[in-house]
């Protein structure tokens, strides 16, 4: 690409941040399907299969730093894990605190969850990747957060490669217990904000990871947020059409220890080698 290509497809990324309002007056007659009495699309994914598993909730059972403060400066990027066992009450734990559904407003208006939300849309969906979590087969899952369950999809013939040509060949997220797949169901903001519901729901991805991150921080727990993410291969492995919901974001989340600091440092090798 020349420099003017450059410029003009970082002016357009810019524009698609910017432009919430019609400043311009472009699109002044635009009425949203909300505005129009369309209805109103499900407030999540209706289960894929028939194997769901109830999630244990007795949280009190967990070791749960709760110094706030401590938690915020002690979170970090994480990319080495041990391997050892997740419990499915760690799993339950994460899955709540980034997607739990604590009340519906209205008779089914919308989902208030233990995450922000533009309009309470909550447009996004959790798949995950299971390996070594006790209690479970490993394989391929999908989280229901209207029960807090889980439901099995099925195994993934090499969970490792899929991992890794899902996340454009980091196969250090391979050895993690769980990586997060959260997929986008476009119409579920675009009811109600239409031509303008996309940037916003970046944001509101922004908001379910942090969460993964000071909520897996809080049990002992390390994991590392990719946006490198190849929507197509792990659409297709789950089982999404693409032009209604498609996977963009992804965290793997694994257990960790304090002496492996040395090794996460090697991840940055390449700042140490340029003298940045």
């Amino acid at each position: 690409m020349d420099d003017s290509a450059i410029r003009s497809r970082i002016l357009l990324g810019r524009s698609f941040l910017t432009k919430f309002g019609d400043e311009d007056g472009l699109f002044e007659d635009y009425v949203s399907d909300q505005d129009l009495k369309k209805p109103q699309p499900p407030l999540a994914k209706a289960p894929m299969t028939g194997r769901a598993i109830r999630l244990p909730t007795d949280f009190d059972r967990l070791h749960i730093d709760s110094d706030f403060l401590h938690i915020v400066n002690s979170r970090r990027s994480r990319r080495v894990y041990t391997q050892e066992p997740l419990s499915l009450l760690q799993l339950s734990y994460l899955l709540w605190c980034t997607q739990g559904v604590k009340s519906i407003r209205g008779k089914a208006y919308a989902t208030l969850r233990t995450v922000p939300s533009g309009g309470a849309r909550h447009a996004f969906e959790c798949y995950m990747a299971v390996q070594s979590v006790e209690g479970l087969e490993d394989g391929l899952y999908h989280y229901l957060p209207l029960t807090h369950q889980i439901e099995f999809l099925g195994a993934a013939g090499d969970l490792h490669g899929f991992i890794s040509r899902s996340l454009c060949g980091q196969d250090w997220a391979c050895r993690a217990n769980v990586v997060f797949y959260y997929s986008c169901v476009f119409y579920r903001a675009e009811w109600r904000y239409g031509i303008w519901a996309h940037a916003p729901l970046l944001m509101d991805g922004g908001h379910a990871v942090q969460n993964l991150y000071l909520a897996a921080t809080s049990i002992g727990l390390g994991g590392c947020a990719i946006a490198a993410v190849d929507a197509d291969t792990a659409n297709e492995q789950f089982g999404l059409d693409k032009s209604e919901e498609t996977v963009f974001y992804a965290m793997p989340v694994g257990t960790v220890r304090e002496e492996d600091r040395d090794a996460e440092e090697d991840f940055y090798a390449f700042v140490r080698e340029a003298g940045l």
